[in-house]
Order: C-alpha cells, then structure tokens, then sequence
C-alpha cells in the first residue's frame, strides 16, 4: 500500500496536470484530510466546488475541514450552502452529515424553504439517477463492473460517466506508479486509489 505521503504526491500531480478534473482535487483533498493538514484539505475541497457546484460530500468535507483549520465562519457559509443543495438532490447522507457537523459547532441547521422541499420532491418522483461520487445526474451502470460487493455499490451509487472517468485515471496511476497488476501488491494499490476515487465506504471496501 502507498503511504498518506506518497498518495498526496501522485495527486498533486494529477491536479496539477489537470487542473479542471473535479475529482482530481477531490481526492486531493482526501489525502490531505487524513494527513490532518485540515487548511490544505479545505482548499481542495472549495477548488473541487468552483468545479462543480453541486457536488454535496464536497461541500460536507470542505465544512469539516474548515472546522478543523480553525474556520469556523467560513466553514458554517460553506454547510449551510451544501446543505441546500443536499436537500434539494435529496441526497441524504451528506444532508445528515452537514446537519450535525452545524449543531457540533452550535450553529442552526437552516431551515428548508418550499421549494426546495418541492424541488426535492420532484427529483425523488422522477427516478433521476445521480452519482453518488460527483453528485451529477447520469446513467446508472446495467450491472456490476467486478464481481462482490465493491462491484455492487459501484452500480448501485456511481455514475456510468465517473466510472468510465475511473477508467481513464486507473490507466494514468498504472502509467505513473508502473503497476504490474499481476502482483498482488500493486493490484491492492490499484485498488486502493479506485476506492478512494469513487469513495468506497470502508464497510463495503473492507478497508
């Protein structure tokens, strides 16, 4: 496995080879995050914002990360945005998150207008698929694209369009890192950066 240092290396350099790849600074961000360089963290996440808007976990970790840099202001301007946004997708999860993380800090949740309630309703009516990694709509996967229960989750929250997206990055990290996929170490670095990529629950990665 590469080590925190190693894997905030590999994306630097993508996000910097490509610096309009959304997820390239989000995984950024990721890696800074578990290195606790919070400020760092928090730059990524808010790049990988003004990339996409309405990517919600974005907005969750940027919160988080802002807390821990010791901004707090700025970090309640960002959940509260988020958490608009989340209700409106109705995505869930980091709704739930971004509510919390507000009453741990001892801010007010806000409070969710009519039409966003409508809006949220609407979307949930219309069976939209959207990708549980980018928060963007798009087509859901026909099946599995491995067997298990990461091959699962994938179909079940990740967009055709990031999967193909993965594909594209999992050809740059064996390029970069020079993986012989046929050794088991390097196929467990692969996977390593896949999941993180995507955002591969622990529970579900076995990480």
């Amino acid at each position: 496995m590469n080590t925190t240092d190693e894997r905030i290396t590999q994306f630097e350099n993508m996000a910097s080879s490509d610096p309009d790849n959304e997820m390239a600074h989000f995984s950024l961000g990721n890696a800074y995050f578990q290195a606790e360089r919070f400020a760092e963290a928090a730059v990524s996440f808010e790049r990988c914002i003004e990339l996409n808007p309405e990517m919600s976990k974005a907005y969750q970790l940027a919160g988080e990360a802002l807390v821990k840099a010791g901004w707090s202001d700025k970090a309640v301007e960002v959940l509260n945005t988020g958490y608009v946004i989340a209700a409106r997708r109705g995505e869930q999860l980091p709704l739930k998150a971004m509510a919390e993380q507000l009453e741990e800090i001892g801010r007010p949740v806000p409070v969710l207008d009519e039409k966003v309630e409508a809006e949220a309703a609407q979307r949930a009516a219309s069976g939209t698929f959207t990708c549980g990694r980018t928060g963007r709509d798009g087509t859901q996967l026909e099946s599995p694209p491995f067997k298990g229960s990461v091959g699962e989750w994938v179909q079940a929250n990740i967009a055709a369009e990031t999967w193909q997206e993965w594909i594209g990055q999992g050809t740059k990290v064996i390029n970069e890192l020079r993986l012989d996929l046929s050794r088991d170490e390097d196929a467990a670095a692969y996977d390593q950066h896949m999941h993180e990529f995507l955002g591969v629950p622990e529970d579900v990665s076995g990480g």
